[in-house]
């Protein structure tokens, strides 16, 4: 296959492509490790009646300021969630793992890129590589304070779970993109559709874990869920944070969705033509949509609104594996060996 990529001029660096399976092997092995951390953390911690403006405020559904880094954290009041320092020390050992595969993932994509000389969105593997790199980012960003702790091991399961599926059922060698995908709007449209949908993954793991603290409210937790959601943050402190990192990914999602219309009526003719991808892109905008609107009409409430945000990531899913792999269409590209 070498001598075939050298004669088309686009040679492949077999030891980047090697050392960018092995960093992709390496980060995974932390974010299991970080998974560890984070349950031991979750499982040894203790709640307190924790007060209703526990890290967001008291405030209306709207982003103030810079959304979600208001400067409540669990250190600034005398009403909250409580962790013993054993267990804070694991909370900080999982956070630690986390940059650590973070940086190694970053490093396996980077590699994978140098090693093709191409933009490393070429297939289904690299797609998953770089969608849950930026979800990690995100949430790095995003659940920084103590009080999110908690989210991680909510967040790190989802992930693993897309890596370990990317890494062995969709894994594809170092090889030149298709033709149809040799154009300059492959970066700028699926490195933004990755955004979004890497964003979209933290809101859609914690409307799952409101739905959780709505069915045990704090301090009345009782049976076998009583384990699983009492260390889980105030049920308003779920629902704003899923609300506001909506507010922020659902715009870039919509932008990435516009950017492909574009490129297709450049490489197709025609702007939009309901694809199989393209019906489920829209299904999904549609869903976030209407969850934004549900979240923000008192009519609805943020229960009802957690099932439409949830819905919304279920069809983005469906759309990131069945659509790309099962279902034959224009953006079949999977990349399967």
């Amino acid at each position: 296959m070498n001598t075939l990529l050298l004669a088309q001029g686009l040679p492949i660096d077999e030891t980047l492509s090697t050392y960018s399976d092995l960093a992709f092997r390496t980060s995974f092995g932390i974010y299991v490790l970080a998974l560890i951390a984070s349950l031991i953390y979750y499982a040894g911690f203790r709640v307190a009646k924790v007060s209703d403006r526990e890290l967001v405020g008291a405030g209306g559904p709207g982003l103030t300021g810079s959304g979600l880094t208001e400067s409540t954290s669990l250190t600034d009041t005398g009403d909250e969630n409580r962790a013993s320092a054993g267990s804070m020390r694991w909370a900080r050992i999982a956070h630690l793992f986390v940059i650590v595969g973070f940086v190694f993932q970053a490093t396996a994509l980077v590699l994978r890129g140098l090693a093709t000389d191409r933009f490393p969105w070429g297939n289904m593997y690299e797609f998953i590589l770089g969608t849950t790199l930026l979800a990690m980012g995100a949430g790095l960003i995003l659940l920084r304070k103590p009080a999110l702790q908690v989210v991680w091991p909510f967040m790190l399961v989802p992930v693993l779970v897309l890596l370990f599926f990317g890494g062995t059922h969709l894994y594809s060698d170092a090889a030149p993109v298709v033709p149809a995908l040799r154009s300059y709007w492959l970066p700028i449209h699926v490195s933004i559709i990755a955004l979004g949908s890497g964003i979209l993954l933290i809101p859609g793991v914690v409307s799952i874990m409101y739905l959780l603290r709505v069915w045990q409210p704090q301090g009345q937790e009782k049976g076998w869920g009583a384990p699983l959601t009492r260390p889980l943050p105030a049920a308003e402190t779920l629902d704003r944070l899923a609300y506001r990192t909506t507010v922020i990914g659902f715009p870039i999602f919509g932008v990435g969705i516009l950017l492909g219309a574009v490129w297709a009526e450049s490489a197709w003719g025609r702007f939009w033509g309901w694809d199989p991808k393209e019906t489920a892109s829209f299904i999904s905008w549609v869903l976030y949509a209407g969850y934004l609107h549900a979240r923000a009409t008192s009519g609805w409430g943020p229960k009802k609104a957690a099932w439409i945000n949830i819905a919304g990531f279920a069809v983005l899913v469906f759309n990131l594996f069945f659509i790309n792999i099962v279902v034959s269409g224009l953006h079949s590209y999977a990349g399967l060996n």
